[in-house]
């Protein structure tokens, strides 16, 4: 009979663990968390010191009456809940929720799942880490509070079934000043010029970009001013004045990270957050492979540090040293974490054995499997090697007062790039024909190529981008990525199309609401500033009830304030003029998942509902119909024409009822600013008071 009992998270690391424990010990899953707030009220005694209601999770009633008979029997249990905050808080319910005797009850944790680490976490048991399930329980309640107190308003203003969030609301607030960003931005005209140069006894000419006059750098603005350039340019004779010759070297990159395996497995893989966290999942607990039997093959998937073991490192240097060579094995410290708020408690996002090469596993792993795990392992292996080195050149060549340079380099040796290469990486040599001038040398001008540009406004963000952002801005932590962007799409206040994520009416609504009415809750420095309270909690300086006590009186405050307020400003159904044909009654505007819809006022009696055209008082610039602001599937605003599919015309900005002075074309409005549709007129001026009303 087992003397000891191991209690995992996870059903699927039941068989792996076991196989590396013997029969000396029984392993059990918990499934996750056994107890939690109760979801019917907020389950915070805010009046008796903030004491959590803790309850047993419906449905877990018989797996905890079979865990509690295996601790009795058991000499020893072991809780190897993950290696995380949330898993330690895991270990301290269930040590509560199975009355586990104190003097049997160790708590052991192991960064992967090998026989070595879960071996070694036996003779490293150790009591359960106190301060990291208070840095745990003050993150459930500030997150309970926002919540519970929160959504109820967005369920009387809006909607029932809309939320509220202490991440996921900042993170909406950041989609929503971004968009503002590119509705408001003016694109300003810039012009580069380039020239193709013919050099003695070359067949390819060389192209050069004009830098400025004499050494400064000048940008071109205008044709106006191109115009002179070029006039100035008029018989001038081109002339070599200067060759530089160097090397640059390309640093290979850090192993992954939580925050850069989601970035860079949705630009590479065109994975979503929360796709890449579940098959990161999967690789960790463990997976079938042929020979193997199932085997973890990569280290615990939520970290936001870059350290890797001492074991791990000489593992993969020795496998570099073998399978490429010394040259291409890096020398010295590869380890630094330049993420100041990194905790490092856990190693990077590495495979478990460096030995376990794709090609290796590639039989035994579905496709996206596979691929997830090629790039982790092929990242650390990469972050052990030497980096790249760049050959280049540089040429400043003379033409009258003005300025040309050309420039070029060429992989000189491809160190880690051997085995991991960025996608935008540029392969091939560029503008080769530098390396054959020689200063002095004169060139003769083939031609001129002048090239009329617009500034860009910011990018939407992606999914990628918006993790990154979040890091950069101390705004949650490796665990809440996923699931924070994956609410705010579920609600519907944020579409994605072809990678971009797009602010719906609805998204627009609550946002606007969330700041209006809780301003410090979407403020981003009030975020990230309570982030580093709560990591404080976890290293034990500040106690995890000051921080919720603080927070509570400002947060009902506020909500008191509030309902007041939004009482007093609750629009009652916008009615139209368009008549239901069932009844004959004039229908009104209502609010859906979707956004806005026509409904007849005498349902439930008559059920009549109509897509709500929302004329914007524009003609449409195409067949003089009516604009109408429209929504893609997805929920992303758009203004159309009222006679599509027969008309065509579109646009993401909305368009004005004036015409441009300067091209007769349509303008946009954008911020404070009426803007010509077309980027080559360029035309600009302010908005009426009228027209911004």
């Amino acid at each position: 009979m087992a003397k000891y009992l191991v209690i995992v998270e996870s059903p699927a690391k039941v068989k792996t663990v076991k196989k590396y424990l013997g029969a000396n010990y029984e392993v059990a899953a918990s499934m996750g968390h056994v107890r939690d707030l109760p979801k019917s009220r907020l389950g915070i005694d805010v009046e008796h010191d903030f004491e959590p209601k803790y309850i047993t999770i419906r449905g877990k009633g018989e797996l905890l009456a079979s865990l509690r008979k295996a601790a009795k029997k058991a000499d020893k249990v072991y809780l190897a809940t993950d290696p995380d905050r949330e898993g330690e808080a895991i270990s301290w319910h269930l040590s509560i929720a199975l009355n586990l005797d104190e003097n049997k009850m160790r708590r052991i944790t192991f960064n992967e799942i090998t026989k070595s680490a879960v071996k070694a976490s036996i003779k490293q048991a150790r009591d359960i880490d106190m301060n990291l399930v208070d840095e745990q329980q003050a993150r459930r309640c500030l997150d309970r509070m926002v919540g519970y107190e929160i959504s109820p308003l967005l369920w009387k203003k809006i909607k029932r079934g809309l939320s509220a969030g202490r991440v996921q609301s900042v993170a909406l607030r950041i989609i929503g000043d971004r968009e503002d960003e590119i509705n408001a931005f003016i694109p300003k005209e810039y012009w580069t010029l380039e020239a193709d140069l013919k050099i003695p006894g070359e067949k390819k000419p060389l192209v050069a970009k004009f830098h400025g006059k004499g050494s400064e750098k000048m940008a071109v603005e205008t044709k106006e001013q191109l115009d002179e350039i070029l006039k100035g340019l008029e018989n001038e004779t081109f002339t070599v004045s200067e060759v530089k010759k160097g090397e640059r070297s390309k640093k290979a990159p850090l192993p992954f990270t939580t925050s850069t395996l989601q970035q860079e497995a949705s630009k590479v893989l065109n994975f979503s957050t929360q796709k890449t966290m579940r098959l990161a999942q999967q690789l960790y607990e463990g997976v079938e492979v042929k020979g193997k039997g199932t085997i973890a093959l990569i280290s615990y998937l939520r970290t936001d540090s870059t350290r890797i073991s001492e074991e791990a490192d000489a593992a993969a240097r020795s496998f570099i040293q073998e399978q490429y060579g010394t040259k291409y094995t890096a020398s010295g410290d590869t380890t630094e974490n330049k993420n100041s708020k990194a905790q490092d408690a856990h190693e990077a996002i590495r495979p478990t054995d460096v030995t376990n090469t794709p090609v290796m596993v590639k039989e035994s792993l579905p496709r996206d499997l596979f691929r997830l795990y090629q790039l982790i392992w092929k990242r650390f292996v990469a972050s052990r090697m030497q980096p790249a080195v760049y050959e280049t050149i540089s040429a400043r060549i003379n033409a009258g007062e003005y300025l040309f340079t050309a420039a070029s380099s060429r992989l000189a040796f491809d160190g880690f790039m051997s085995v991991y290469t960025d996608p935008d990486e540029e392969k091939k040599e560029k503008n080769a024909a530098v390396r054959s001038l020689e200063a002095g040398t004169k060139l003769a001008l083939e031609k001129m190529d002048p090239q009329q540009h617009f500034t860009q406004p910011p990018a939407h963000y992606t999914e990628a981008s918006l993790v990154k952002t979040l890091e950069e801005l101390g705004i949650g932590r490796p665990s809440t990525y996923a699931p924070t962007i994956t609410t705010i799409i579920n609600r519907r206040y944020v579409a994605k199309e072809n990678k971009n994520l797009y602010m719906t009416e609805l998204g627009e609504v609550v946002n606007n609401m969330m700041k209006e009415a809780f301003p410090s809750i979407v403020d981003v420095n009030f975020t990230a500033t309570m982030e580093a309270l709560l990591d404080r909690v976890g290293d034990g300086s500040v106690p995890w009830k000051t921080v919720v006590e603080n927070f509570w009186p400002d947060l009902y405050e506020a909500v008191t304030e509030a309902e007041k307020n939004l009482e007093e400003v609750k629009v009652e159904d916008e009615v139209t003029d368009v008549i239901c044909e069932n009844c004959g009654r004039n229908m009104v505007v209502k609010y859906g998942p979707h956004g806005k819809f026509l409904a007849c006022p005498g349902f439930p009696d008559c059920k009549n509902t109509k897509p709500y055209l929302e004329k914007i008082g524009v003609p449409c610039p195409k067949c003089g119909k009516e604009v109408i602001l429209r929504k893609t599937k997805k929920g992303r605003k758009y203004y159309g024409c009222e006679n599509n599919p027969e008309c065509d015309f579109m646009s993401w900005q909305k368009p004005s009822a004036k015409k441009c002075p300067q091209c007769g074309g349509y303008m946009l409005e954008k911020g404070n600013k009426l803007v010509c549709a077309d980027e080559q007129c360029g035309y600009v001026e302010a908005r009426e008071k009228k027209d911004e009303d």
